[in-house]
């Protein structure tokens, strides 16, 4: 996708998508970090939702149901413990329409590419979380996380530790930094955690001026890549194989190999 700053405009483009997608077998479905709205901070603020109300959580439950998959809303703004700050959440909705899990994305994007004349600064608006979240779903332990986060690979071996499996991963990377870290990151998560990694990103020009990577793709616990989108609308699709999953780990036991663990400082 390549969200703008109306909300049910991009609502609606994504009913479409994932409507393209389950129509070629998809039962888990992840949307991109800000599929509901890509826009300025005020427009964030005002779109914000107190968790199990508004428009966005309603459109996820219902269309989670009403096409019987499982349904991660890429990332949403959650009302925070600040009024003048939202939390980044991504909610994931069983096929029922209820939700089973919520995280916060827990790093933020407050960076400078002088040499691209870009910055960046979540921390503005975006309150932080701190819980580390790994679902129990058909597909396997699920864990979940949201674009910069992939930078941080201790977050990744906690959510090991905790059993997982498959690896969400919304974002909306930008146009510079996905050229050149997007793809090596994500295969480094697979291969290092031996599991799954589903991501969608946002892919093309937005309204508020940003430019995104897009290229959302699906790689699998060897580094694989089954399917990439580059550019333009759409989604990318493959199965989870959990023979191969566990052949993977059982005949290359790197994970089992560990000598260090990452652990949380007591707060």
């Amino acid at each position: 996708m390549a969200s703008g700053p109306n909300v049910q405009g991009n609502l609606n483009e994504s009913e479409r998508l994932i409507q393209r997608a389950v129509e070629a077998g998809a039962e888990l479905v992840l949307l991109p970090e800000n599929f509901a709205q890509m826009s300025t901070d005020a427009d964030k603020l005002k779109a914000a939702e107190a968790e199990g109300h508004g428009p966005i959580q309603e459109f996820l439950a219902e269309t989670a149901k009403r096409f019987n998959i499982w349904l991660a809303g890429g990332s949403i703004p959650l009302r925070a413990n600040r009024v003048d700050h939202v939390r980044s959440s991504l909610l994931l909705y069983n096929n029922q329409g209820e939700v089973v899990a919520r995280y916060d994305k827990m790093h933020l994007f407050d960076v400078t590419l002088p040499q691209h004349d870009e910055s960046y600064h979540e921390s503005v608006i975006i309150e932080p979380g701190d819980q580390i979240v790994v679902a129990d779903t058909p597909y396997g332990k699920v864990g979940l996380s949201i674009c910069y986060d992939i930078r941080f690979p201790e977050l990744y071996r906690q959510q090991l530790d905790l059993g997982m499996e498959v690896s969400l991963i919304p974002s909306a990377f930008t146009a510079v930094t996905g050229k050149a870290h997007w793809q090596a990151l994500l295969q480094a998560r697979a291969i290092e955690n031996q599991c799954y990694v589903i991501a969608a990103d946002q892919g093309g020009y937005h309204v508020n001026g940003r430019e995104t990577y897009g290229h959302s793709m699906i790689i699998d616990p060897w580094g694989t890549i089954l399917d990439c989108l580059p550019s333009g609308a759409g989604f990318v699709i493959a199965d989870i194989d959990r023979i191969k999953l566990e052949a993977t780990r059982a005949n290359f036991p790197a994970v089992a190999h560990r000598r260090l663990s990452c652990h949380l400082k007591e707060q």
